[in-house]
């Protein structure tokens, strides 16, 4: 059984994670900014007499993922696995998403995620292994519109993951990115509304598309199964896309010329219903 620090286990999928780890067998040291404020996966943790231990961690500050890095190496000896899921998402069209929003999410998707792995890359080089797992999204691959911000930041994390693959190799080191399609998180629950001034109304498409899709349920845990099989395999795949949209998602886009899929949204509204539809989607209920 490994040692596995997770990123962002307050809610959603790295709760989750943590949760199914644990219950593996593996030793889970879950991370999240201010525990006092989500106090649920250690009551969980022992309530059931799982192995996790709750860490305070920033991933936007040098100095608290140094410090929580240098905690789990003290107590635990070694870091085998660093999950890499901490992560925010902001909605908005290009032209009026304040610059400071991109930086924040690019702060912690990327930069946050860059912190983790040079606070852990020392220790695995030294001992000739260690896994590094990024969750990224499948919108590191597609580049939906009014998602810049989240887009940008995942497709960085990918390029990332690529080039880090191949330097960490020859160390014995292992990399892999699990690509979620829409998962039941309370990310969703925060995007925004269409603000009423904006000059691109037709965003509340996509806020449609995330409701419905959200009505399929697919949960958080399945994210931290997919990790959970990873991590028991020698496999040499360095992709994993996970739940049930995500492989239809790529394959819809895959078949689009970049002209077609940059008019798909923007066609008139029963057009657009009728293509949501296709994928499954009742998107009418939620459109204004």
């Amino acid at each position: 059984m490994s040692t596995i620090l997770i990123t962002g286990c307050s809610t959603g999928i790295g709760f989750a994670t943590a949760e199914v780890l644990a219950r593996s067998g593996h030793t889970v040291y879950a991370t999240m900014r201010n525990p006092q404020r989500a106090p649920e996966l250690g009551q969980l943790a022992e309530r059931d007499n799982l192995p996790i231990t709750i860490l305070p961690m920033d991933v936007d500050s040098d100095e608290s993922v140094k410090t929580a890095v240098a905690a789990v190496l003290a107590q635990a000896g070694q870091i085998d696995v660093l999950v890499n899921n901490a992560g925010i998402f902001r909605m908005g069209a290009v032209e009026e998403l304040p610059l400071s929003a991109f930086q924040a999410v690019m702060e912690t998707n990327y930069f946050g995620t860059i912190r983790c792995i040079q606070a852990v890359l020392p220790s695995m080089r030294e001992r000739g292994a260690g896994c590094i797992v990024n969750v990224t999204s499948i919108s590191g691959k597609i580049y939906g519109p009014y998602q810049g911000a989240y887009n940008s930041s995942k497709a960085a994390v990918e390029a990332l993951s690529e080039s880090l693959a191949a330097e960490v190799q020859p160390h014995g080191i292992r990399v892999v990115m699990v690509e979620p399609g829409v998962i039941d998180t309370p990310i969703l629950d925060k995007i925004e509304e269409t603000p009423a001034e904006t000059k691109y109304p037709i965003m509340d498409r996509v806020q449609a598309f995330f409701a419905a899709s959200q009505t399929n349920h697919v949960l958080p845990s399945l994210v931290g199964e997919t990790i959970r099989d990873l991590l028991a395999t020698n496999d040499t795949k360095l992709r994993y896309p996970v739940g049930p949209d995500a492989a239809l998602l790529l394959g819809w886009r895959a078949s689009l010329s970049d002209y077609e899929w940059i008019s798909s949204g923007n066609v008139d509204e029963e057009t657009w219903i009728a293509g949501m539809g296709q994928l499954g989607l009742d998107v009418r209920k939620y459109l204004g």
